[in-house]
C-alpha cells in the first residue's frame, strides 16, 4: 500500500499531477482544491490511496490525511466508488460533509455530481456516527483570499462547484506566470477569474 509520496511536481492539471519520486514519475489523481496548492517544479507531499482493479492501478492523492480518510470512508457507502468519492471531495471539505451528515442535510450532499437524492439519503444513513463534523485541524483550510473570491463569484450567480473550478483554473494560470494570488487585490482576482471562462455557469 502506497500511503504517501514526497517528490517534485513535474506536470499539473486540475485533476492530475505527476510527481517524480526517485527518478520515477508517478501519476496521481487529485481534486481541483489539491491542484491549486501545488506548483510545478516544487516539492510536495501527498497522502495517497491506491485503488486496485483487474485492469488498472490508480493512485489518488490528497493534501492532508483527513481528506484521504474521508475518501476511503465514503467508499464504504453502497454505490459510491472512487470517482464519486473524488467528486465529493472536490465540492465539500471533510467538515462540510460531516455537518451535512450530522444535520441530515440532503440538499447539501445532492449538489455533488453523481449523487442524487436517494444517494444522499443513503450516505447520511450509512455514515451517521462514523464521520466527525467538529474537527479542529487547520490543515486543508482554504486561504482567506480564496474564500472571499468564492463568495464574490457565488454572488454573481456561480454555483459553489463552478466557483471552485474557476478559482483552481485561475490559480494554475497565475502559477505559470509566477504570480501569488495572496498578494493581489481582490478586484484584480475577480476580474481575472471572470476572464477565465466558466464551466457550467448557472444563470
Amino acid at each position: 500500500m502506497i500511503s504517501s509520496l514526497f517528490g517534485r511536481v513535474r506536470s499539473l492539471s486540475l485533476d492530475r499531477v505527476v510527481i517524480e519520486v526517485g527518478g520515477v514519475g508517478l501519476s496521481v489523481a487529485i481534486t481541483p482544491v489539491t491542484s491549486s496548492r501545488l506548483t510545478i517544479g516544487s516539492d510536495a507531499q501527498l497522502f495517497t490511496s491506491l485503488i486496485v482493479r483487474e485492469d488498472s492501478l490508480t493512485l489518488y492523492g490528497f493534501f492532508d490525511e483527513e481528506s484521504r480518510e474521508l475518501f476511503e470512508l465514503v467508499q464504504t457507502v453502497s454505490g459510491i466508488g472512487p470517482r464519486v468519492a473524488m467528486s465529493i471531495l472536490a465540492v465539500m471539505t471533510p467538515d462540510d460533509l460531516g455537518s451535512a451528515v450530522a444535520q441530515e442535510n440532503v440538499a447539501a450532499i445532492e449538489r455533488v455530481p453523481g449523487i442524487g437524492r436517494k444517494g444522499a439519503q443513503r450516505m447520511i444513513l450509512e455514515l451517521k456516527g462514523k464521520i466527525s463534523h467538529s474537527s479542529t485541524s487547520t490543515i486543508g483550510h482554504l486561504p482567506i483570499w480564496r474564500d472571499q473570491l468564492s463568495s464574490a463569484l457565488i454572488s454573481l450567480g456561480f454555483s459553489p462547484k463552478d466557483s471552485d473550478l474557476t478559482i483552481s483554473s485561475l490559480v494554475l494560470a497565475l502559477q505559470e506566470n509566477d504570480e501569488d494570488p495572496s498578494k493581489m487585490d481582490m478586484s484584480e482576482l475577480l476580474k481575472r477569474a471572470l476572464q477565465k471562462g466558466v464551466r457550467g455557469r448557472t444563470t
